[in-house]
């Protein structure tokens, strides 16, 4: 069995199907140890595939979640001011000099570390989640392009904080944005799209081992069509799988126009979207959703 078999089967023992794709980019990040930027549209998977890889490889998951206005004291590190304005109080009187307190009081017992210098300073190997990178602006963008190529901050205070064990980094992008051309560069790229209906129906059944094949294929054949027709919000897999367990749960074997419309709002969480597929379905009265 090659290395990328070995990898598929990992992950599916993680909970998470990939097919030869992934599983390739997954060994050769970790051959080249290169950080892996994995693009595509919201609900696909992209977040799963670290946290499986996480349980494959039995290290820590860091997770740092973008989000617009994301500065360096919520990522990288803040010096803990309160403890450092207690410290200078206590040795007022000790007749110090202004270079000797702020020897001081810039160590590393002050430093608050945030996820991207712990992932680097942490006493064994982690697995570092960037999650949804297209969400903050160019500038920390550039702030991460240390960290991505030489797996080392900068602190000015400090100096050259270097990596103690090099994590395995995954960034996340729904593509809302173009990434820039230095991030791209020094990242194996890995784009995800919604899988095909026999993936979809293989995932259903992981999930939900009790589930009835017949049933699987039924959803995860609705749910594709759902995603081709021009929704607000497409249903993502694990939106597909709520629909699924629902199903279990009021006891149906088979997904006909009537339990569709009982139970669009797990799938569908817009009012316009809802108020659509109703329109469609009583008129045409079956699932094919023509337009």
């Amino acid at each position: 069995m090659d290395n990328m078999q070995i990898m598929k089967g990992k992950m599916l023992q993680a909970g998470y199907i990939c097919d030869d794709k992934v599983a390739t980019v997954l060994y050769l990040a970790g051959a080249m140890q290169k950080p892996i930027l994995v693009e595509g549209p919201a609900g696909v998977g992209k977040t799963a595939i670290a946290q499986a890889f996480s349980l494959v490889t039995e290290l820590p998951l860091i997770r740092l979640q973008c989000y617009e206005g994301l500065d360096e004291a919520k990522a990288l590190y803040e010096w803990n001011y309160k403890r450092q304005l207690l410290h200078i109080q206590a040795v007022s009187n000790k007749n110090l000099s202004v270079q000797q307190i702020e020897e001081d009081i810039f160590l590393d017992n002050f430093l608050l570390t945030r996820p991207l210098l712990k992932s680097i300073t942490s006493d064994s190997p982690t697995v570092l989640l960037i999650d949804e990178i297209d969400k903050v602006d160019f500038e920390f963008e550039a702030m991460l392009l240390e960290l991505l190529s030489e797996f080392q901050i900068t602190i000015p205070e400090i100096g050259t904080v270097r990596a103690r064990h090099q994590p395995f980094v995954f960034l996340t992008s729904n593509a809302t944005r173009e990434l820039s051309e230095a991030l791209k560069r020094r990242c194996l790229y890995l784009y995800l799209d919604f899988p095909p209906k026999e993936m979809e129906q293989q995932i259903l059944m992981l999930k939900i081992p009790n589930l009835p094949p017949s049933l699987a294929e039924k959803v995860a054949q609705v749910v594709r069509q759902l995603r081709r027709l021009e929704l607000k919000k497409p249903p993502s897999i694990a939106e597909s799988i709520d629909w699924a367990a629902a199903l279990l749960w009021l006891g149906k074997e088979d997904l006909d126009v009537e339990t569709t419309l009982q139970t669009l709002t797990t799938v569908v969480k817009y009012r316009e979207d809802q108020e659509k597929l109703e329109r469609i379905i009583y008129r045409d009265r079956d699932l094919n959703f023509r337009t």
